[in-house]
Protein backbone atom coordinates (compact mmCIF):
# COMPACT_ATOMS: atom_id res chain seq x y z
CA UNK A 1 0.00 0.00 0.00
CA UNK A 2 1.39 3.56 -1.29
CA UNK A 3 0.66 6.96 1.30
CA UNK A 4 1.01 10.05 0.34
CA UNK A 5 1.70 12.67 2.76
CA UNK A 6 1.72 16.54 1.06
CA UNK A 7 4.29 18.53 2.03
CA UNK A 8 3.99 22.34 1.23
CA UNK A 9 6.74 25.35 2.02
CA UNK A 10 5.16 26.22 6.42
CA UNK A 11 3.05 22.78 6.90
CA UNK A 12 3.40 21.53 10.50
CA UNK A 13 6.12 18.73 11.15
CA UNK A 14 3.78 17.16 13.51
CA UNK A 15 1.20 16.90 11.48
CA UNK A 16 2.75 14.88 8.93
CA UNK A 17 5.34 13.05 10.82
CA UNK A 18 3.00 12.08 13.58
CA UNK A 19 0.65 9.88 10.79
CA UNK A 20 4.27 8.86 9.65
CA UNK A 21 5.56 7.32 12.73
CA UNK A 22 2.40 5.50 13.03
CA UNK A 23 1.86 3.97 8.95
CA UNK A 24 5.54 3.49 8.65
CA UNK A 25 5.62 0.89 11.04
CA UNK A 26 3.24 -1.35 8.97
CA UNK A 27 5.52 -3.83 6.48
CA UNK A 28 2.56 -3.49 3.77
CA UNK A 29 2.71 0.24 4.12
CA UNK A 30 5.51 2.51 1.81
CA UNK A 31 5.04 6.30 2.64
CA UNK A 32 6.37 8.50 0.41
CA UNK A 33 6.34 12.61 0.80
CA UNK A 34 5.13 14.73 -1.85
CA UNK A 35 4.71 18.05 -2.99
CA UNK A 36 4.69 20.26 -6.23
CA UNK A 37 8.81 19.52 -6.54
CA UNK A 38 11.68 17.35 -5.16
CA UNK A 39 13.50 18.11 -2.29
CA UNK A 40 13.31 19.73 0.81
CA UNK A 41 10.23 21.65 2.76
CA UNK A 42 10.59 23.92 5.69
CA UNK A 43 8.07 23.71 8.25
CA UNK A 44 5.90 26.36 9.31
CA UNK A 45 9.11 28.09 11.43
CA UNK A 46 11.36 27.21 9.09
CA UNK A 47 13.93 25.46 11.89
CA UNK A 48 12.92 22.18 10.18
CA UNK A 49 13.50 21.01 6.67
CA UNK A 50 11.78 17.16 5.49
CA UNK A 51 12.44 15.66 1.96
CA UNK A 52 10.07 15.42 -0.78
CA UNK A 53 10.50 12.12 -2.71
CA UNK A 54 8.44 12.53 -5.00
CA UNK A 55 6.09 15.23 -7.10
CA UNK A 56 2.53 15.53 -7.31
CA UNK A 57 2.46 13.87 -10.54
CA UNK A 58 4.98 11.31 -10.25
CA UNK A 59 2.30 9.85 -7.31
CA UNK A 60 -1.56 10.19 -9.06
CA UNK A 61 -2.82 7.71 -7.08
CA UNK A 62 -1.63 6.81 -3.89
CA UNK A 63 -3.60 4.15 -1.66
CA UNK A 64 -4.05 6.37 1.11
CA UNK A 65 -3.43 10.65 0.70
CA UNK A 66 -2.72 12.29 4.44
CA UNK A 67 -2.66 15.85 3.91
CA UNK A 68 -0.73 17.76 7.01
CA UNK A 69 -1.94 21.15 8.19
CA UNK A 70 -0.09 24.27 9.20
CA UNK A 71 0.06 28.29 7.96
CA UNK A 72 0.62 27.33 4.84
CA UNK A 73 -2.53 25.42 4.03
CA UNK A 74 -3.85 29.04 3.58
CA UNK A 75 -2.83 29.55 -0.02
CA UNK A 76 -3.61 25.95 -1.00
CA UNK A 77 -6.99 26.84 -1.26
CA UNK A 78 -6.65 28.39 -4.26
CA UNK A 79 -3.63 26.27 -5.83
CA UNK A 80 -5.07 24.26 -9.20
CA UNK A 81 -2.37 22.06 -8.81
CA UNK A 82 -2.58 21.34 -5.19
CA UNK A 83 -6.25 20.96 -5.52
CA UNK A 84 -6.41 18.58 -8.74
CA UNK A 85 -4.35 16.67 -7.15
CA UNK A 86 -6.38 15.89 -4.08
CA UNK A 87 -9.35 15.37 -6.69
CA UNK A 88 -7.64 12.95 -8.11
CA UNK A 89 -5.90 10.87 -5.72
CA UNK A 90 -9.56 10.65 -3.75
CA UNK A 91 -11.34 9.38 -7.06
CA UNK A 92 -8.96 5.95 -6.62
CA UNK A 93 -8.12 6.47 -2.91
CA UNK A 94 -8.72 3.88 -0.11
CA UNK A 95 -8.85 6.49 2.25
CA UNK A 96 -8.31 10.58 2.02
CA UNK A 97 -7.78 12.00 5.51
CA UNK A 98 -6.20 15.51 6.45
CA UNK A 99 -4.52 16.44 9.90
CA UNK A 100 -5.41 20.05 11.54
CA UNK A 101 -6.04 22.28 8.49
CA UNK A 102 -4.96 20.34 6.03
CA UNK A 103 -9.06 19.70 5.96
CA UNK A 104 -9.55 23.19 4.55
CA UNK A 105 -7.89 21.98 1.55
CA UNK A 106 -9.99 18.71 1.24
CA UNK A 107 -12.86 20.71 1.60
CA UNK A 108 -11.19 23.65 -0.77
CA UNK A 109 -11.41 20.19 -3.58
CA UNK A 110 -14.83 20.09 -2.89
CA UNK A 111 -14.69 16.53 -1.06
CA UNK A 112 -15.97 17.74 1.87
CA UNK A 113 -19.14 20.11 1.09
CA UNK A 114 -22.09 19.20 4.04
CA UNK A 115 -19.99 17.04 5.63
CA UNK A 116 -19.16 17.55 9.39
CA UNK A 117 -15.30 17.53 9.32
CA UNK A 118 -12.73 18.57 12.10
CA UNK A 119 -9.34 20.86 12.31
CA UNK A 120 -7.65 23.07 14.55
CA UNK A 121 -9.88 24.86 16.74
CA UNK A 122 -8.65 28.15 15.74
CA UNK A 123 -9.08 27.29 12.24
CA UNK A 124 -12.96 26.15 12.54
CA UNK A 125 -14.65 29.13 10.97
CA UNK A 126 -12.48 28.45 7.80
CA UNK A 127 -13.43 25.17 7.28
CA UNK A 128 -16.98 25.84 7.09
CA UNK A 129 -15.91 29.21 4.93
CA UNK A 130 -15.25 26.18 2.74
CA UNK A 131 -18.57 24.14 2.42
CA UNK A 132 -17.67 21.41 5.38
CA UNK A 133 -19.77 21.56 9.41
CA UNK A 134 -17.21 22.13 11.29
CA UNK A 135 -17.06 20.00 15.03
CA UNK A 136 -14.91 20.20 17.82
CA UNK A 137 -14.28 16.34 17.77
CA UNK A 138 -10.68 14.95 17.60
CA UNK A 139 -11.36 12.50 14.63
CA UNK A 140 -14.43 12.76 12.35
CA UNK A 141 -14.80 9.58 9.73
CA UNK A 142 -17.25 9.32 7.15
CA UNK A 143 -15.98 5.62 5.65
CA UNK A 144 -18.83 5.47 2.86
CA UNK A 145 -16.88 8.68 1.08
CA UNK A 146 -13.31 6.84 2.22
CA UNK A 147 -12.66 10.41 4.04
CA UNK A 148 -11.35 10.91 7.37
CA UNK A 149 -10.24 14.13 9.35
CA UNK A 150 -8.47 15.12 12.38
CA UNK A 151 -8.34 18.23 14.44
CA UNK A 152 -5.12 20.02 15.72
CA UNK A 153 -1.63 18.72 15.15
CA UNK A 154 -1.17 15.47 17.97
CA UNK A 155 -4.67 13.70 16.84
CA UNK A 156 -3.11 12.69 13.65
CA UNK A 157 -1.35 9.61 15.39
CA UNK A 158 -4.91 8.62 16.62
CA UNK A 159 -6.39 9.20 12.91
CA UNK A 160 -3.32 7.01 11.93
CA UNK A 161 -3.48 4.24 14.11
CA UNK A 162 -7.28 4.13 13.25
CA UNK A 163 -6.47 3.81 9.62
CA UNK A 164 -3.96 1.26 10.24
CA UNK A 165 -7.03 -0.98 11.70
CA UNK A 166 -9.14 -0.01 9.29
CA UNK A 167 -6.30 -0.80 6.37
CA UNK A 168 -4.83 -3.97 8.19
CA UNK A 169 -6.21 -4.99 11.68
CA UNK A 170 -6.40 -3.64 15.29
CA UNK A 171 -3.72 -6.10 16.19
CA UNK A 172 -2.01 -3.86 13.56
CA UNK A 173 -2.68 -0.76 15.20
CA UNK A 174 -2.34 -1.77 18.57
CA UNK A 175 1.33 -3.00 17.27
CA UNK A 176 2.17 0.24 16.03
CA UNK A 177 0.87 2.01 19.14
CA UNK A 178 2.81 -0.24 21.18
CA UNK A 179 6.36 0.19 18.91
CA UNK A 180 6.07 4.38 19.19
CA UNK A 181 4.78 3.77 23.09
CA UNK A 182 2.08 5.89 22.48
CA UNK A 183 0.18 6.01 25.90
CA UNK A 184 -0.25 10.03 26.53
CA UNK A 185 -0.48 11.17 30.43
CA UNK A 186 0.43 15.11 29.76
CA UNK A 187 0.89 16.80 32.96
CA UNK A 188 -1.59 19.20 31.90
CA UNK A 189 -5.78 19.41 31.06
CA UNK A 190 -5.29 21.64 28.62
CA UNK A 191 -5.28 20.08 25.36
CA UNK A 192 -8.47 21.54 23.55
CA UNK A 193 -10.17 24.85 23.67
CA UNK A 194 -12.86 24.17 25.85
CA UNK A 195 -10.74 22.48 28.10
CA UNK A 196 -8.48 26.00 28.62
CA UNK A 197 -8.78 29.14 30.67
CA UNK A 198 -8.84 32.28 28.68
CA UNK A 199 -5.13 33.40 30.15
CA UNK A 200 -4.28 30.34 28.33
CA UNK A 201 -5.79 30.72 24.91
CA UNK A 202 -4.63 34.60 25.34
CA UNK A 203 -1.16 33.08 25.30
CA UNK A 204 -2.07 31.02 22.20
CA UNK A 205 -2.85 34.00 20.55
CA UNK A 206 0.10 36.05 21.58
CA UNK A 207 2.59 32.99 20.74
CA UNK A 208 0.72 32.49 17.43
CA UNK A 209 1.19 36.50 16.44
CA UNK A 210 4.90 36.42 17.10
CA UNK A 211 5.82 33.89 14.41
CA UNK A 212 3.80 34.92 11.38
Amino acid sequence: MHVAIALFPRFTALDGIGPYEVLQRIPEIDVTFVGHQRGEIRSDNAMLGITCDATFDELRHPDVVVFPGGVGTRTLVEDAEVLDWVRAAHESSRFTTSVCTGSIVLAAAGLLDGLTATTHWSARSELADHGAVAVPDRVVEHLDRRLITAAGVSSGIDMALRLVELLVDRTAAEASQLMIEYDPQPPFDCGSLEAASDEVVARVIEYAASRR
